[in-house]
C-alpha cells in the first residue's frame, strides 16, 4: 500500500497547539521516563553499530584489500538492499507478533522539488520494507502555529511512530523550534537536542541517530574497514552529517579531525586520514593527492552538475557523441 498524502491549505481544523508550561513539563517528564527505561539495554545503535564493542572480541569482520594504485567501489546498492531485506523480515515478524506495523508521517512544507524528490523516495522505501507511511503538506506560507499544530497532534497519534519535518523550512519558520516539538521518541531523524546529546555522551543511547551517519558508519563496517584506531577526517560539520558521523566515529574509537570553511590547509589533514567523510556539498573538493594510499573515502554529499558531453573521434576522423 503507497503512503497516503494529506493536503493542507490555509486554516488547520484540528486541535490548536499550546505552548503553556503545564504541557511543556508534562512532555519533559515523559521524555525522562521515557529514556530512563533504556538504562541496562545492550547499547546497540542499529545494525552493527555498538556504542562500545566487548573486549577481546574481534572488531570487525574480515576487511578487503583497499592498498594498491587502484580504487576499490564501496557497493552501497548491494549494502542497501541487505538492509532493507533485513528491515523488511522485522517488520514481518512484528506485524505476526502484535498484529502492527511502524507508522511514519513527513511534514512537507512548500514546494521544493528537491523536497518532494526526498519525500518520495522515501516513502517508496517504506512501502518495500512494509512501513505506513503518510505526508502532511503545508503551503509555504504557513504559520509557525500552524506547522507547531501539526508535529504536536502527530506526538499524540498512536498510529504514527515516526516522525519527520522535511528540511530545510521555509525562512520563515524557526526550524529549530519546529524540530525541537517532535517527540525525541518519535525522531526518526535524530535532531532534537536529547538524541543529539545522548550521541555525544559516552554510556547514553539516543532513541535515534541521524540516518546519514548512521549509513555512513554502516558502509564501513559492513565493507570490512577498520574504524578503531584509525585516523578519520570528517569535511563538513551539518547536523544532518558531518556532526552526527563524527561523533559515531569516535563511539568506534577512531581519531576524529573536522575540517569546516575556516580550517587552515586542510588537505595537509586529510592526507593523513585512513577514513575520510565528506559532506560539504562542493563537487571536485577533495582532490587525489589529499589522499594517501589506502584511504577509504565516502562522499555523502548531494551535487547539482550540469552533464558533461564526451565526444570522442574514430581512427576514420569520425566525431561520436
Amino acid at each position: 500500500m503507497r503512503g497516503e498524502r494529506v493536503i493542507l491549505r490555509g486554516i488547520i481544523n484540528n486541535r490548536a497547539f499550546t505552548s503553556s508550561s503545564s504541557s511543556s513539563s508534562s512532555s519533559s517528564s515523559s521524555i525522562h521516563s521515557s529514556h530512563s527505561l533504556q538504562i541496562g539495554r545492550p547499547k546497540y545503535l542499529g545494525f552493527d553499530l555498538p556504542d562500545v564493542r566487548p573486549s577481546g572480541a574481534p572488531s570487525q569482520p574480515p576487511k578487503p584489500h583497499f592498498d594498491g594504485p587502484s580504487a576499490e567501489i564501496i557497493d552501497g546498492k548491494s549494502i542497501a538492499a541487505i538492509i532493507k531485506s533485513q528491515v523488511a523480515n522485522e517488520i514481518s515478524r512484528m506485524k505476526d507478533a502484535v498484529g502492527k506495523r511502524p507508522g511514519l508521517a513527513v511534514v512537507l512544507v512548500g514546494e521544493r522539488n528537491d523536497s518532494h524528490s526526498f519525500v518520495r523516495t522515501k516513502m517508496k522505501a517504506c512501502d518495500e520494507v512494509g512501513i505506513f507511511s503518510s505526508v502532511v503538506e503545508l503551503c509555504a506560507d504557513c504559520t509557525k502555529d500552524e506547522a507547531l499544530c501539526v508535529v504536536s497532534n502527530l506526538n499524540e497519534d498512536p498510529s504514527v511512530h515516526g516522525v519527520i519535518v522535511q528540511l530545510p523550512l521555509p525562512q520563515h519558520l524557526e526550524e529549530e523550534m519546529i524540530l525541537n516539538v517532535v517527540d525525541p521518541g518519535k525522531d526518526v531523524d535524530g535532531f532534537h537536542p536529547l538524541n543529539m546529546g545522548c550521541l555525544a555522551m559516552k554510556g547514553r543511547e539516543p532513541f535515534f541517530v541521524p540516518c546519514a551517519a548512521k549509513g555512513c558508519i554502516d558502509l564501513l563496517l559492513r565493507s570490512g574497514v577498520e574504524i578503531v584506531g584509525k585516523n578519520a577526517v570528517v569535511i563538513g560539520r551539518s547536523k544532518l552529517v558531518g556532526l552526527p558521523v563524527s561523533l559515531l566515529l569516535q563511539r568506534h574509537h577512531a581519531t576524529v579531525s573536522v575540517v569546516h570553511s575556516f580550517t587552515k590547509n586542510p588537505q595537509d589533514l586529510t592526507r593523513e586520514a585512513d577514513i575520510i567523510i565528506t559532506d560539504a556539498g562542493v563537487p571536485n573538493m577533495v582532490r587525489g593527492n589529499w589522499l594517501k594510499p589506502g584511504a577509504v573515502v565516502i562522499d555523502a554529499g548531494t551535487n547539482a552538475v550540469k552533464p558533461v558531453k564526451v565526444v570522442s573521434i574514430t581512427a576514420k576522423g569520425h566525431i561520436s557523441v
